[in-house]
């Protein structure tokens, strides 16, 4: 052999081991960050759970006290079984969106209940689900950080040959539910 071919393919296999360290490289990375992104929805997922074990708590002290808020409260309670059943991220931050506007609802009523705000059970259980709600906030900010760097990267040359070649797909970022962006309505249902 020649010492020109022995050198060619020296540099070749070089070239294509450096190549397959790359490419490695780069998939590792991204499957790090996809991971990041099942973990950070994760750890929302377990504060919603904790919120929804709260939920027929705070129904039950107000429904001695709310007459006419019948609504209200069932909406709640519809909502949490709509949240089991959701199975995707989705489906859940949608359920979600409209359970916040719910509960902002439900705590802006009690206003109107004097005695319901006086009751220690539910001064302790507003105060746990609002805690969750400021818990869920700052989760649900760092999943969208996440969510935003793993798309970049997915998008960006040479991540995005890897990604495509290995079915990474983009992520969708929780939103806010259009329930949550409107005003609390407050009515009074005064017997007649």
């Amino acid at each position: 052999m020649s010492a020109g071919l022995i050198v060619f393919l020296v540099i070749t296999g070089f070239l294509v081991v450096g190549l397959i360290g790359y490419f490695i490289t780069i998939y590792n990375g991204l499957v790090r960050l996809r991971r990041n992104l099942k973990r950070n929805w994760s750890n929302i997922d377990v504060l919603l759970k904790q919120r929804h074990d709260e939920l027929p708590k705070l129904v039950s002290v107000c429904e001695g006290y709310m007459k006419y808020e019948r609504e209200t409260l069932e909406k709640i309670t519809s909502l949490r079984s709509t949240y089991l059943g959701a199975r995707t991220v989705g489906e859940k931050s949608r359920v979600e969106g409209e359970l916040a506007g719910a509960l902002k609802t439900l705590f802006a009523v009690v206003e109107k209940y004097p005695d319901l705000k006086a009751d220690q059970r539910f001064a302790q259980l507003q105060e746990r689900i609002s805690f969750l709600e400021n818990q869920i906030a700052d989760r649900r900010e760092l999943y969208n950080e996440s969510v935003n760097i793993y798309n970049i990267r997915i998008n960006q040359i040479p991540d995005k040959f890897v990604a495509s070649s290995c079915n990474f797909t983009v992520e969708e970022l929780l939103k806010v539910a259009e329930a949550e962006r409107k005003d609390v309505k407050i009515q009074f249902n005064f017997p007649k």
